[in-house]
């Protein structure tokens, strides 16, 4: 796979901490954040959600982190279902994600699914280039926009991601969806049940 998204050092390294932030919170995660800090330094967005963590007690941290990435609330960290939903084609745009993998010479092995957020920005990370995020960027962004409604720290984190991407972010949904009809017809697909009644 050519490189088309260049990834700057900086920008590898948000994403490698974005990662980190997306995922489920644990000590882990609280005793790594004054080394976190210190290489997010100049991404005031990762800075400003690490400092959140620390001064937030952990149990309330996990409470508030499955409660925001519940799958029902429509604030999925899988990239995959923002285009297919739960549709069969879900499955074929799985295996899209494993073949880039492999195609950098990378085995997909994680107890997630190869589409879930934090393993995009690890593998975006590491190979220096955000083609990846690019294909999937409209999910991206209505993500984003979802979890400013919904006034969570998180959004910061998802923000911080879609600023090392080239091009203004949509400003609302109606722009994101929009996004997604000029790029490939598939990308249409599962976008409908973000505006469904819960």
């Amino acid at each position: 796979m050519t490189t088309q998204q260049p990834l700057s050092q900086a920008n590898r390294l948000a994403h490698r901490i974005a990662g980190i932030c997306l995922t489920y919170p644990d000590q882990d995660l609280v005793n790594s954040i004054p080394e976190l800090k210190e290489a997010a330094h100049g991404h005031h967005r990762l800075t400003g959600f690490l400092d959140h963590v620390r001064c937030t007690p952990l149990m309330e941290l996990a409470a508030h982190y499955t409660d925001v990435f519940d799958f029902k609330s429509r604030r999925s960290l899988y990239l995959s279902w923002w285009q297919d939903g739960d549709t069969r084609r879900r499955g074929a745009s799985l295996v899209r994600f494993k073949q880039v993998y492999r195609s950098h010479k990378l085995e997909f092995t994680g107890a997630e699914l190869p589409d879930f957020l934090p393993v995009v920005l690890d593998y975006t990370a590491t190979v220096g280039n955000a083609d990846l995020l690019q294909e999937h960027r409209s999910g991206l962004e209505l993500l984003r926009l979802a979890l400013a409604d919904a006034q969570t720290p998180y959004a910061a984190v998802v923000e911080a991601v879609c600023a090392t991407l080239p091009g203004p972010s949509p400003k609302d949904r109606a722009q994101a969806l929009a996004l997604a009809r000029s790029g490939p017809p598939r990308e249409e697909v599962g976008l409908a049940p973000y505006g469904a009644a819960r």
